[in-house]
């Protein structure tokens, strides 16, 4: 009976013991890291730079974003994948995890299977901008017809293979059975210089890289691929006004927990991201990029990504895309 009664008592103890380290997370001695699978000064940089900031403020504990970029963020995703799902690093990621499963033969993780999706941090509608001295006129409707006629004569930039901007390209010309040649750069900066230079014609990028060149007047933005007009470009059409149905493309921002990180810190994290999403200070830098928050559930975010998989994945397949 004695042996019984020490049982109990060190099985209560253990309990106690993993109650008070879950409900004391985050520990103030402890950072909390976000892994950012891309390099600096990138996208997801963007948004999930001021978002550790905010949070860290709400949580009261400093966040570290360690950028581990490589291999379209693939190689960071495998390093936070191995990671000790104890709610102290988190996984910054972006549509192209869901493109990845497509283009990638041989990946070490599973974006489905070894992380759980928080939340969509931000949103930028693609738009479709084109050199304004390349096409005779400068609608879609009538540049569609002048790919037509002269097939392969014209070419898109992308910030490279395998991205959102290059596959995005593909699904238009898919679509609309266009023959446009692909010229893929190592980045935005890059692809867009060349495109104000007159080096390629057209580019579907998003609208927080173009931005800048469509308000001074070197790029026209002649579609977004949304299903409403933005707000910060009212007198830009969207695809589907112009007949192009089923054109919706965004790029995407995300957060995801590990594998296994316990119920209630996903639970804490979930909230005090909405939260911090909420917060003016994010609002407010997220309308400057053209970016929304799409409401889901955690439900919903899963179903989401795992279509976006799915999408992509006939679009790589398709059009035949492939990494160099």
């Amino acid at each position: 009976m004695l042996r019984n009664v020490l049982l109990l008592l060190i099985g209560g103890l253990i309990a106690l013991s993993a109650n008070a380290q879950t409900s004391s997370w985050p520990a103030s001695n402890k950072p909390i890291t976000f892994i950012n699978p891309f390099p600096p000064g990138g996208a997801v940089d963007a948004f999930g730079r001021p978002l550790a900031k905010q949070l860290s403020t709400q949580l009261n504990d400093s966040i570290v974003v360690d950028n581990r970029g490589g291999a379209g963020g693939t190689l960071g995703a495998a390093v936070a994948a191995k990671m000790a799902p104890d709610g102290y690093t988190w996984l910054l990621g972006a549509v192209h995890h869901s493109i990845a499963p497509s283009m990638y033969t041989n990946l070490s993780y599973d974006i489905t299977k070894d992380f759980e999706p928080i939340a969509i941090i931000g949103s930028v509608p693609h738009v479709i901008v084109v050199n304004p001295n390349k096409f005779p006129k400068n609608d879609l409707k009538s540049i569609m017809e002048e790919i037509r006629k002269h097939p392969g004569k014209y070419n898109y930039a992308s910030t490279g293979n395998g991205t959102s901007q290059h596959l995005t390209g593909e699904l238009f010309k898919m679509q609309n059975k266009l023959f446009i040649t692909h010229i893929p750069y190592r980045g935005t900066g890059p692809a867009l210089q060349d495109l104000v230079a007159g080096q390629v014609d057209m580019m579907f990028d998003t609208l927080a890289g173009a931005a800048p060149f469509i308000k001074n007047g070197q790029l026209i933005a002649v579609a977004v691929a949304t299903s409403k007009r933005v707000d910060a470009f009212p007198n830009v059409p969207t695809a589907q006004e112009l007949g192009i149905s089923n054109f919706i493309v965004s790029s995407w921002y995300a957060m995801w927990a590990i594998k296994g990180t316990p119920k209630d810190i996903i639970e804490k994290m979930s909230a005090e991201v909405q939260i911090a999403l909420a917060s003016p200070e994010i609002k407010e830098r997220w309308a400057a990029m053209g970016a929304t928050v799409p409401k889901m559930t955690r439900p919903e975010l899963v179903a989401y990504i795992n279509q976006e998989i799915t999408r992509w994945g006939e679009v790589v397949k398709k059009s035949g895309a492939k990494l160099d």
